[in-house]
């Protein structure tokens, strides 16, 4: 919960200024200031807020002030995200939670710490969702449904009920499970990517390649290049 406090974004790429938007226009809280870590210091100041290292962060902006969500999208299978708010949580911060007012959450789902869950979500009732889980805009969690933690759902992805998607996973845009279908921890659906059987831990689906058709968009319509 907010409670008046003000709120540190880790990160300053574009979902940090993604998260600075959707925070201080829909939600609670309102932004003081970013954080990253010292080697990759590359600013600063952001939107006139500063930007410090991670390594000062307390000094800074103390815990007992402020709360943080880390604005990192799914680098290294969601490691990174992972791993720098476990270590904001160690030095004493509470974790913020983003869900849009223009989602549709079901009274009976239950979410996780630090999770971020955009507009026109849709999480049916009795889905349970993990720690520090992504859901970007449009996406349709079906009844039944379980989310590891640590997972990083693309825009307008369907996911059907009874099904379970294990830790660190990416899902990407428009990708499909199809019903009672478990996925493995650690893997990566591409965009477009159809599930309907088991996955294994690590399994990388890609998107397939669209090929270009012989007759170009010119002809077709009978125009001039």
């Amino acid at each position: 919960m907010c409670g008046g406090k003000g709120l540190v974004i880790v990160g300053d790429s574009s979902f940090a200024e993604v998260a600075h938007e959707y925070f201080n226009q829909q939600s609670e809280y309102q932004v003081v200031g970013f954080a990253v870590e010292r080697a990759f210091l590359g600013r600063s100041e952001l939107f006139g807020l500063p930007v410090v290292a991670l390594e000062d962060m307390t000094a800074a902006f103390p815990p007992e002030n402020c709360d943080v969500y880390v604005a990192l999208v799914y680098s290294e299978l969601n490691r990174l995200r992972t791993r720098l708010a476990a270590a904001v949580d160690a030095m004493g911060y509470d974790l913020a939670s983003f869900i849009s007012p223009h989602a549709r959450v079901s009274p009976s789902a239950t979410l996780g710490r630090h999770c971020f869950v955009f507009e026109d979500n849709v999480i049916q009732p009795y889905v349970t969702i993990g720690d520090n889980v992504v859901l970007w805009s449009g996406n349709h969690i079906g009844h039944h449904s379980s989310i590891g933690g640590n997972c990083f759902i693309s825009s307008h992805v369907v996911i059907s009920g009874h099904c379970s998607i294990g830790e660190n996973c990416f899902l990407g845009v428009n990708a499909a499970v199809a019903n009672d279908v478990k996925i493995a921890k650690d893997c990566w659906i591409g965009p477009g990517v159809v599930i309907s059987a088991d996955t294994e831990a690590g399994q990388m689906f890609p998107a397939a390649k669209a090929e270009a058709s012989r007759a170009s968009a010119y002809r077709f319509f009978k125009l001039k290049a």
